[in-house]
């Protein structure tokens, strides 16, 4: 009987350990494919950061890219369709919706959930954000969290799925020359157009989580517990 429960507490901790992992890791989309009206300068213009933090809630991060040149450019995000993306759920809410721009002159910009929409020959996505203006109201990194009310998520790859176009996420770019800004935004938006995820490359990197860690933990000391009494009262 001690042995069976040895095992058990063993298998419990692994068992534990593993399912709290799977709730976790991070996988990052590129917006490589621009329409023709950037096409001019070449992509990838923008990453796309799913960071899951547990098995209903992720963190969507996009990050401006930059292009050596010449001319050096940074492809700013803004306007309508700043941030698009297709939640692979029936239903979701989001929050914490900021963007950033590290460019000077730059307004601070209010980004608002824009509900499903289509962006630019990219299709339809179902969760879209919109900034309050365009070059001026400008991010290089827009950041919100998505929390699943339908169901669970099993992996970072499973919060975005691709829509009717094959795209899984989207952007509005600005080309302007790096480092953005300068007074008044002087060196202004050279073109504007969008970007998807569709000439994009997709990389997954689980993350494991400290509290996985410490649930293994805590049932492997759980066993060296019970060895140590085992012990005890077989030299008593």
């Amino acid at each position: 009987m001690r042995k069976i429960s040895l095992i058990t507490t063993i298998a419990a901790a692994f068992i534990i350990a593993a399912a709290s992992n799977a709730s976790a890791g991070t996988i990052t989309y590129t917006l490589g494919d621009g329409n023709s009206a950037i096409g001019g300068y070449t992509g990838p213009y923008a990453s796309v950061l799913v960071n899951q933090t547990d098995s209903t809630h992720a963190t969507i991060t996009f990050t401006s890219l930059t292009n050596a040149g010449p001319p050096s450019v940074i492809y700013l995000m803004g306007d309508g369709g700043s941030a698009a993306v297709n939640v692979n759920a029936t239903s979701w809410t989001v929050s914490g919706i900021t963007g950033t721009n590290s460019g000077t002159g730059f307004s601070s910009p209010t980004i608002a959930d824009d509900g499903s929409n289509n962006v630019n020959g990219f299709g339809t996505f179902n969760q879209v954000l919109k900034s309050s203006d365009g070059f001026s109201d400008s991010s290089d990194t827009i950041v919100f969290t998505l929390a699943n009310t339908s169901g669970t998520w099993g992996a970072a790859s499973d919060v975005l799925s691709a829509n009717a176009s094959g795209n899984v996420a989207a952007s509005h770019i600005f080309v302007t020359l790096n480092p953005a800004g300068g007074p008044l935004q002087s060196n202004g938006a050279l073109v504007t157009g969008f970007a998807s995820s569709s000439g994009g490359s997709d990389t997954e990197t689980p993350v494991p989580e400290p509290a996985s860690l410490l649930l293994l933990g805590s049932g492997l000391g759980a066993v060296a517990m019970r060895i140590r009494r085992r012990k005890a009262v077989q030299q008593a």
